[in-house]
Order: C-alpha cells, then sequence, then structure tokens
C-alpha cells in the first residue's frame, strides 16, 4: 500500500478526496455498459437474459425462473452449521430492522383537523444477490428480512446461473431464498437482472418491481442509475470499502487484517487507514505485507490494496482525520481509538461506523444484526444504508371536517388569489353556498 503524507497542509474536502480517488473512470465505462444491458432486457426481454448469461457467465439453455423443488434440495442439503448461522442471522436482522419501522403518528392542528402520518410498504420488491467472485448467502438475508419487516408483500429473488453448478444459482443462496419462504427466484445476473425486475420479462412470468435492491459490482450499481425514475433504488452498492481511523495504541495487526478482509472481495476495492501515527503506519504496512501474500485471494487483494483507490494517510491529528472521513464518506468506517465510543459523535459521514478494535466490518457482514448494504462511492454523505425504511413509503392521510375547513377558508382563498389560482379559492368555496353547507 502506498502512504499518503498530508501532514501540515491546509485542505479543503476536495483536497482529501483528490488525495485517495476512487475509481471514476471504471464507473463512468460500467453505466455505458449498464445502458445497452438495460435496454436489451427492456427490448429484448428472455432472449436478452439468455444472451447475456452466455456471455458472462458461460451457461445456456437454463431455467431463469427456478423451479421449487431446486430452493428444497438447496434447503435440504444445507450443512447443519451453515444453517444455525443462517437462521441466527436471520433473527438478529430480524430484531434490528424491527426499529427501523416507525409507528403511525396523528397530529390533531385543531378541532376536526387532523393529519396522519403513515408508513407503506411497496407491493412488489426485487432483491439481487451477487454471485460473482464469492457467495453471498448473507446478502439474501440483508435484503430479504427487513423487506418482510416492512410487509412487503411480493420478494423476487435474482442472482448469476452458475456454470460449475449446471446453469443453477449456488445452492446456499437457494437455501438462504428458502429459508427466508422466498419461492420466486430467477438465476440471471448483473445489469441484466436490475433491467429485468425494472421492467418485467414477461416469457419467464417476471412482473416489474416498485424498489430495486441488493449490492454488486459497478454495472449492477450503474444499472441502478439507469432504471431510477422506473422503479425505486436503494443506494448505488458498487466495489466495497473501508476507511480506519486509528491512534497510535491501535493495534497494527488488527487494522492490517481488517484492511484485508474487505480487499479480498474485488481489485476495485478501497482500504484505508488514517492515522496521525507514523509509526503506527510503518507497522500496519509491513502487517498487510505480510498478511496479503498469504490470504487465499492474494492476487485479488494485491491488485485493490496497490490500487490508487486505497492507501495509508497520515495526517496531522485528529480533527484531520475526523475531517478526511467526513469529506470520504466511507462505507463502512471503523475507529481504534483509545476513545472510541467518545469519538464516535464526530464521524458523521459513513454507511456504518464500527466503534473499537473488537468490531470488525467483518461482524457486520454477517452477524452483528446491522445491514451490510451500504452507501459506496461517497454517497453516505447523504444517503442511507439499506433497511426497512428502504421498501416504506411515508404518506399523510388528512382528514377536515366542514368547522375545521370553515377556519381557514378565507386563508386558502387569499392564498389562492394571490397565486392566481382562482379555482383553488372556488373550489373551497363551493363548499360554503348555502346548499353545501346544508348538506
Amino acid at each position: 500500500m502506498r502512504t499518503i503524507d498530508l501532514r501540515g497542509r491546509e485542505l479543503s474536502a476536495s483536497d482529501m478526496l483528490a488525495a485517495v480517488p476512487r475509481a471514476a473512470q471504471a464507473r463512468a465505462e460500467a453505466l455505458d455498459a449498464a445502458t445497452r444491458i438495460v435496454e436489451a432486457v427492456r427490448t429484448d426481454g428472455e432472449a436478452a437474459l439468455r444472451g447475456q448469461a452466455e456471455s458472462f457467465d458461460r451457461v445456456t439453455g437454463h431455467a431463469i425462473r427456478v423451479p421449487g423443488e431446486h430452493i428444497t434440495e438447496a434447503v435440504t442439503a444445507l450443512e447443519p452449521e451453515i444453517r444455525a448461522a443462517l437462521e441466527e442471522t436471520i433473527r438478529r436482522v430480524r430484531q434490528a430492522s424491527a426499529a427501523q419501522v416507525p409507528a403511525e403518528q396523528i397530529t390533531d392542528i385543531g378541532p376536526g383537523a387532523r393529519i396522519v402520518q403513515r408508513w407503506q410498504p411497496v407491493r412488489r420488491v426485487g432483491v439481487y444477490i451477487p454471485g460473482g467472485k464469492a457467495v453471498y448467502p448473507s446478502s439474501v438475508i440483508m435484503n430479504v428480512v427487513p423487506a418482510q419487516v416492512a410487509g412487503v408483500e411480493q420478494i423476487a429473488l435474482a442472482s448469476p446461473p452458475q456454470s460449475d453448478q449446471g446453469g443453477r444459482i449456488h445452492p446456499t443462496i437457494l437455501a438462504a431464498a428458502g429459508l427466508l419462504g422466498i419461492d420466486e427466484v430467477y438465476a440471471m445476473g448483473g445489469a441484466g437482472a436490475i433491467g429485468a425486475f425494472a421492467h418485467g420479462v414477461a416469457g419467464i412470468g417476471l412482473d416489474p418491481v416498485d424498489v430495486v435492491s441488493g449490492p454488486g459490482n459497478n454495472y449492477v450499481a450503474s444499472a441502478k442509475r439507469v432504471v431510477a425514475g422506473v422503479v425505486g433504488t436503494d443506494s448505488e452498492a458498487g466495489a466495497t470499502e473501508i476507511l480506519i481511523v486509528a491512534d497510535a495504541a491501535a493495534d497494527a495487526r488488527l487494522i492490517a487484517a481488517d484492511l484485508i478482509s474487505q480487499a479480498e472481495h474485488d481489485e476495485q476495492a478501497s482500504a484505508v487507514l488514517v492515522t496521525d501515527s507514523a509509526d503506527l503506519a510503518e507497522r500496519v504496512a509491513a502487517g498487510v505485507e505480510e498478511l496479503a501474500a498469504s490470504t487465499r485471494h492474494a492476487d485479488r487483494v494485491a491488485a485493490a490494496l496497490g490500487g490508487e483507490q486505497s492507501a495509508i494517510v497520515l495526517v496531522d491529528d485528529r480533527a484531520m482525520a475526523t475531517a478526511f472521513s467526513n469529506a470520504y464518506a466511507p462505507e463502512h468506517l471503523e475507529l481504534h481509538l483509545e476513545d472510541a465510543d467518545a469519538a464516535a459523535s464526530a464521524f458523521t459521514s459513513a454507511g456504518a461506523v464500527f466503534v473499537g478494535d473488537q468490531t470488525p466490518v467483518s461482524l457486520g457482514d454477517y452477524m452483528a444484526g446491522s445491514n451490510h448494504v451500504l452507501p459506496t462511492g461517497g454517497q453516505a454523505r447523504y444517503a442511507p444504508g439499506l433497511g426497512a425504511y428502504t421498501f416504506l413509503r411515508p404518506q399523510q392521510v388528512i382528514r377536515y371536517d366542514h368547522a375545521a375547513l370553515a377556519q381557514v377558508r378565507a386563508g386558502v382563498v387569499a392564498l389562492a388569489n394571490t397565486e392566481v389560482l382562482p379555482a383553488h379559492g372556488e373550489a373551497i368555496e363551493a363548499r360554503f353556498t348555502s346548499e353545501a353547507a346544508a348538506g
């Protein structure tokens, strides 16, 4: 990993971002390709999906709509240890997600004037689960459980067909879907799957959804941008990111392990350490070099850590470290600080904050109870991670009686006339004619 020394400099937020740039070119190219792929699915439906499966997944002739018996077989074959871990993860995520559903709120503006704020679930959701470099049954849980907690009636799931599984979805992903009661599953991947969810594919009985969610690579993230406005989407979760803020007392070995844990996801993964300790920076760099060489996905890790999106950043002090983190707005933020609990409130822009050296991102990826579908690319400045609220629509229900309307009659008419919209005022006055009032 390269080391960038920002000490002794007055830097703006844009200066800090320029020091560790994200892979913007890759995202730009992905958007171009995703647009073509989504449009092909919109116009050619099943034929496009099959062509994409052959090109990208090396699969032909597979069942795109997964037969129910395949799901049942996958659940039956699930190893007891894995099943127990999945079921416990489901329990924890369900419990945490329940806190994200607001209660109905009633506001009485005055006698006979009431506004009810309620949160309505969308009717139908499409969940995408990646299946390229790794297997993600945990992502099935992270997407499906919040939708179920929100009250979504229909949940469809898609994941790429696997050439080594005879064109089937990976059995562990199928098993996770089965444990959650999901029986509408499609073997389709990447940007094409996002396009299929958005536009529907009549040939395989796939109706359009209202919201698409789920993680993926830059092509999946770009496809969400393409279909935005046709359907709702969660955040554009692209290649994963970890930023660690650490002080001199931090354990370099743990930091190195955590940086590598996220770098193994993808060659475009971002792994960043921000510290005011030059000694810690040197020890982490040495630890990363040692551990990275022996990890299973050493080549992938080396590519991610050697890319311009990854670095060890030296700063003057805690204030500068905090400013850098908030400007960068990482997907995952770890705080390896002696006063991590007290410091956490100052770190305001992150998809999720992992406080203390015993709370690694890996915990959040699986069994913390929090959700691991989080905003990347700096979107944490304004976008949340996925939760039950992703599938809820706030909706106001207004109820006034005649007397309550009379209280604001003159004001509404005055405002309508000011805006030169007299029919608005006339609609109010129509309720105060002798006939209307008598009714």
